[in-house]
């Protein structure tokens, strides 16, 4: 199966791209409701969509149509989604080989720079980001049962080093360190409610490893043993109520999460980012290309994204307080909803603090 960063249909769904709509529909198992891409209700988890390839087919599911996008009238899919619908099946059809850009364009029967931009334009992504993606999610899959050196062959890399950089940005670790998986770890985790969904805390000896959220304890418990499929895991809050207190009250400005311990394995560039991160005040933002300029690289803009998207630690390292330069919210591991709720709620927190703040140096003395 396909992951989130490479399934084309969930990358339209994500961009709510009219382009696909008659191309496919999906169906949310959380509101027994299907609809079509490009629809504007509220964006569903990966793990609670199933994807059909007609009305009927949802119907015959269980699914009823969405009132919103009436995704049971007739809509024909557009020349664009057409193109990259049929790209992902050779890709998915040569999933041991992906054939490069250029060859993928001329068994398209389209020049490189065409099917460049209708990507770009459709999915938001370049055909050698998804490509990328692609060997990387064969990587991760080939380096569980074989050495390093025969994965990355295995996974159409073409050198160590084009390995090193991919894995680098989006594991977060080198892939010697992947590969172990957590082995040698023992993990104890917990899950508890908070005001944006349920929380889950997973610490090492050392410290914190994994800050999640989520919307019910199976997903995050799912996640939490993919990233670390080879650690001793076990459900046990001893010694992280402490933390689970302190990264609750950070949502209201408690500053003590800047003292909790981390056990983070990443690339120097990454740590550097998430140091940064914790540097911005709560109640403020910061753009990419501010916190690039802040770790001595102003060109880096999109690793400064990439290490933002990595980022394992939700709140500890507060990605979310990064921004575009327009002041666009952009994607949040957790959802862009959370993304949202999150700053609100800091920025009414913030705006209180400085009023009460203010009525106090102004009180006459007793």
């Amino acid at each position: 199966m396909m992951s989130e960063q490479t399934d084309w249909r969930w990358l339209a769904v994500r961009s709510r791209s009219p382009e696909f709509d008659g191309a496919f529909y999906f169906g949310v198992h959380t509101t027994g409701i299907f609809c079509r891409p490009s629809c504007s209700s509220r964006r569903p988890k990966r793990q609670n969509v199933s994807f059909f390839a007609s009305p009927a087919e949802a119907e015959q599911a269980g699914f009823r149509a969405c009132l919103r996008c009436k995704p049971t009238q007739d809509y024909f899919p557009g020349p664009a989604a057409q193109l990259v619908t049929h790209a992902f099946e050779i890709l998915r059809a040569d999933k041991d080989e992906i054939p490069t850009i250029d060859d993928l364009a001329r068994r398209l029967d389209v020049s490189s720079g065409h099917l460049q931009k209708t990507f770009k334009t459709v999915l938001g992504l370049s055909p050698k980001e998804v490509t990328d993606m692609m060997r990387i999610e064969n990587f991760k899959e080939n380096v569980k049962r074989a050495d390093v050196t025969t994965s990355l062959y295995d996974s159409g890399f073409g050198s160590s080093r084009s390995l090193y950089e991919k894995a680098g940005e989006t594991l977060g670790m080198t892939p010697a360190t992947y590969k172990k998986g957590g082995k040698g770890m023992k993990i104890n985790y917990t899950i508890a409610d908070s005001p944006i969904g349920k929380l889950l805390v997973a610490a090492t000896e050392r410290g914190i490893c994994a800050v999640s959220f989520g919307d019910d304890e199976e997903s995050l418990e799912r996640e939490l043993s993919a990233e670390f499929f080879a650690a001793e895991i076990e459900n046990n809050d001893a010694g992280l109520q402490d933390a689970v207190r302190a990264i609750v009250k950070s949502l209201d400005g408690e500053k003590t999460i800047l003292t909790l311990p981390l056990d983070l394995h990443a690339t120097a560039f990454q740590m550097r980012v998430w140091a940064e991160l914790r540097k911005i005040p709560y109640g403020e933002t910061r753009s990419y290309a501010q916190v690039a300029e802040a770790v001595g690289n102003p060109k880096a803009v999109r690793a400064v994204a990439r290490a933002c998207a990595t980022n394992p630690v939700a709140l500890v390292n507060p990605c979310h307080r990064v921004v575009g330069s327009n002041g666009k919210l952009s994607g949040y591991r957790w959802g862009i909803e959370r993304k949202k709720a999150l700053l609100d709620r800091e920025e009414g927190s913030a705006e209180g603090l400085s009023a009460r703040e203010a009525s106090d140096s102004i009180k006459p003395p007793a």
